[in-house]
């Protein structure tokens, strides 16, 4: 007879990186304990009123914070953003961009383009290469 197989589970605060969530947010039951993963697929799947609540309207975690603004996790810090903002905080500053949102939005876009550049430079030299080997 073989031993049953104990669940896979994650510490909860892997379990809101997971979710996209920001873990002092969630109800006290989820942060207290470990969480399997048959319970992340099950919240992933169908999620409860308190997910979809904190998914909508947050406080959210940086990443997700900065990806709204369309900064870097590294412009936030930079701006001392070290707390979890709401939706309603992020469009706020979003309709009224303050100096320091101008700036790194400006340089977050110059990264993309820079990153694109080098992307297509790549490619380019790939193809060429394998051009030259189908000679």
């Amino acid at each position: 007879m073989s031993p049953e197989k104990t669940p896979q589970t994650m510490k909860p605060a892997t379990a809101a990186k997971k979710l996209g969530i920001y873990l002092p947010a969630a109800p006290a039951e989820f942060q207290e304990g470990p969480v399997t993963r048959a319970t992340l697929n099950e919240l992933l799947a169908t999620p409860p009123e308190w997910l979809v609540e904190l998914r909508l309207n947050g406080p959210h975690p940086r990443d997700i914070v900065a990806r709204k603004l369309g900064v870097s996790i590294s412009g936030l810090a930079r701006a001392e953003i070290t707390e979890a903002l709401t939706t309603a905080q992020i469009s706020e500053l979003l309709q009224s961009p303050p100096a320091w949102l101008v700036t790194e939005r400006a340089t977050q876009a110059e990264v993309r383009s820079e990153n694109r550049r080098i992307k297509d430079e790549k490619a380019g030299k790939a193809a060429l290469a394998a051009e030259r080997t189908d000679d």
